[in-house]
């Protein structure tokens, strides 16, 4: 399942050259993933409560063109791989016309947040919509 989240990039996104930051990147990636979750029926708040975490194990980023003040960004989020304790993320950010100015791989695990060790997903967490499209 695709989900796309739009954001428009503001005024403190932008570094010296008038341009979206790459860090900036990183965040809207993170908020694109959130609303994936939410959009998909995962709540991230009860996982939490009940003592899980995903935290970002690895991301791949290559940077394709630069964002500008004002314009809005389309961002793309779909899962490629669901494993016992990992996953992860293809996502890619577009402006409106199309252009790709981002394109992300990034993987993430589940941890018990007390001890942080791996573990499997509780059964009540694992919501379709995290499982890849097999074509």
């Amino acid at each position: 399942m695709k989900v796309t989240t739009q954001i428009e990039v503001r005024s403190y996104e932008l570094d010296s050259y008038n341009h979206v930051n790459n860090a900036v990147y990183q965040n809207y990636l993170e908020h694109a993933r959130m609303d994936f979750l939410n959009k998909i029926g995962f709540r991230y708040n009860d996982c939490f409560n009940a003592g899980y975490i995903l935290p970002i194990t690895h991301i791949d980023i290559c940077y394709k063109a630069m964002a500008v003040l004002g314009d809005t960004l389309y961002i793309e989020s779909c899962p490629t791989l669901l494993k016992t304790v990992h996953g992860a993320f293809h996502q890619t950010i577009k402006k409106a016309d199309g252009t790709v100015c981002v394109e992300a791989d990034v993987e993430w695990c589940i941890v018990r947040k007390d001890d942080g060790h791996p573990t499997k997903l509780p059964d009540e967490f694992m919501v379709e919509g995290l499982k890849p499209e097999t074509n």
